[in-house]
């Protein structure tokens, strides 16, 4: 689910010219140390197979992916870059939506199957499946529609969006059990993941020919597909700092009240926000250790704990005291 903020002004600054740069405006180098692709997954390979074969066509050493795809699962499947990789693992909380085919084991009324699959809109407990690389205890996800698109015989067809982290095959054994036949996932494509959708997918041979088209006549049609690091962080609250402040915290240096300019709505203690410069770079992730009045309200103390360092040291001068 995509929560709606408002941007609050703390205070006033503007940012420096002759540091950082708008990730938009990045170069294609830049863009392939800092950036993701939003791959539309065939079936077949693996999730880590497909980033393989990113790394190979990028000719680059490290690449990860946001959230596993089985290998018969198609559709949006991120896969961070280099130094982006650092970022990919705050996309696996974001939520996600699903087109999935679901098949009975019996035959059962229409109305029925539409009564039931009704009860699980909402919180939902589960448990993972044996095949699932997690612990197989129970855990609490949220669905937060589920829409039935076509019945036809024992195929259902329905679309899903649930919290990140939820099994839809999982959720088609227990609508089964609910209904008392038996059911299980047939067929299954991602449709969205975090603020990715399917009309931000671009296949593998799409990435190809435009690296191959970039490398051999400068052309930067491959702008369009690898999009800057930042947009893995665009389902996270954001604070943004002082220009002055960015170095410290590459260094290590926790938020601190005085180099916050702007905070966005809806933040509690405890809740994992990115932080950034005025020129929208992200700078890292943390905690915050107060909620959006708070941080509003107070000019002195900690107000994030970083946990994440995304941006390169010297990338801002330093203006701060050891």
């Amino acid at each position: 689910m995509i929560v709606q903020r408002k941007r609050l002004i703390k205070a006033e600054a503007e940012a420096n010219p002759y540091y950082g740069k708008e990730p938009r405006k990045r170069s294609v180098e830049e863009l392939i140390e800092n950036g993701v692709v939003i791959i539309d997954k065939p079936s077949g390979p693996t999730s880590h197979q497909v980033s393989a074969w990113v790394k190979e066509i990028l000719e680059i050493p490290k690449a990860g992916h946001g959230g596993t795809l089985d290998p018969s699962v198609t559709g949006v499947l991120p896969i961070a870059l280099q130094n982006a990789t650092k970022a990919i693992g705050f996309l696996h909380s974001a939520g996600k939506e699903y087109v999935c085919v679901m098949r009975l084991h019996g035959n059962v009324d229409e109305e029925k199957i539409r009564e039931t699959c009704s009860q699980f809109v909402g919180k939902i407990r589960q448990i993972p499946p044996k095949e699932a690389a997690v612990k197989r205890v129970e855990r609490e996800r949220e669905i937060y529609h589920l829409n039935i698109l076509e019945i036809k015989g024992r195929d259902v067809l329905f679309i899903v969006g649930c919290e990140g982290g939820t099994y839809i095959r999982v959720l088609c054994e227990d609508i089964g059990k609910k209904l008392g036949c038996g059911a299980h996932m047939h067929e299954l494509r991602r449709t969205k993941s975090g603020f990715f959708d399917e009309s931000s997918a671009f296949t593998l041979h799409d990435l190809l020919d435009a690296y191959i088209f970039w490398k051999e006549d400068g052309d930067e049609e491959i702008k369009n597909i690898i999009r800057p690091m930042e947009d893995l962080l665009r389902h996270l609250p954001c604070i943004i700092i002082r220009d002055s402040a960015v170095d410290a915290i590459c260094h290590g240096a926790d938020v601190a009240i005085p180099g916050i300019l702007q905070v966005d709505t809806g933040i509690e203690k405890g809740t994992t926000v990115a932080i950034k410069t005025l020129k929208g770079e992200g700078v890292a992730i943390g905690k915050a250790l107060m909620n959006t009045r708070q941080i509003m309200e107070k000019d002195t103390g900690i107000a994030v704990d970083v946990t994440r360092v995304l941006m390169k040291k010297g990338t801002y001068p330093p203006m701060w005291k050891r």
